[in-house]
């Protein structure tokens, strides 16, 4: 015979499966294209790009006062107005060099959460796409 602790187990688990804690956010991303220098977090400097070339310029929303240069995300596209742009199952980490309102390179869409360099945006979604809705995560 159950106890009346194993008989309540199948729920909380399933509860628990339904009400995962998630350390994700979402967003919104765009593109810009070079020139990416100078940047507002470390000027001219050459070696602030990471070598993958996956990096951003941080949106107002993540901008923190300057507080977001050199913060490293996690970022996977979601969806896109533009059908099927995103790379599904890609996820991929990108560096903040940059303030998106400060960027020398205007952003395709303004007011986004992250602008991405080309490579950025091209390792999770196709390379035209106007702007994205991201799932991102600080690490």
């Amino acid at each position: 015979m159950m106890s009346k602790a194993s008989s309540w187990l199948p729920i909380f688990f399933l509860f628990a499966h339904l009400f995962h804690a998630s350390h994700a956010d979402l967003g919104t991303a765009s593109q810009y294209n070079p020139p990416y220098t100078p940047t507002a977090c470390f000027g001219s400097d050459a070696t602030q790009f990471p070598s993958s070339n996956y990096f951003a310029a941080a949106g107002e929303g993540i901008w923190d006062n300057g507080a977001a240069c050199g913060r490293q995300y996690l970022i996977s596209c979601i969806n896109s107005v533009l059908p099927q742009a995103c790379k599904h199952g890609e996820t991929i980490q990108i560096k903040i060099v940059d303030r998106a309102r400060n960027s020398v390179s205007r952003p395709i869409r303004e007011g986004t959460t992250m602008v991405l360099s080309n490579a950025a945006l091209a390792a999770i979604a196709v390379p035209h796409a106007p702007s994205l809705n991201i799932d991102f995560r600080q690490v």
